[in-house]
């Protein structure tokens, strides 16, 4: 991981979190199915769910790939 951040996120009925990450790794075939196959895994989180991710990026370059993750969080009721 070379970068993760995150942001309060509230609607009228959930509160959450906005999470940025970015990973850099080695580009792979592996690796782009992974990325493609992400935003419909179920991933557990303790008290929350994962709301939306989307792979926001992917740059790859001289081996090495630069993937930029979004995702939504809210907290379980």
């Amino acid at each position: 991981m070379v970068e993760a951040d995150w942001t309060p996120w509230a609607s009228v009925t959930f509160t959450g979190a906005r999470h940025r990450i970015v990973l850099e790794v080695e580009e792979s075939p592996a690796l782009r199915h992974w990325l493609a196959a992400l935003p419909e895994l179920e991933l557990k989180l303790a008290g929350h769910l994962v709301a939306d991710l989307v792979v926001a990026a992917l740059h790859a370059q001289d081996g090495q790939a630069r993937a930029t993750l979004e995702a939504l969080t809210v907290e379980e009721c």
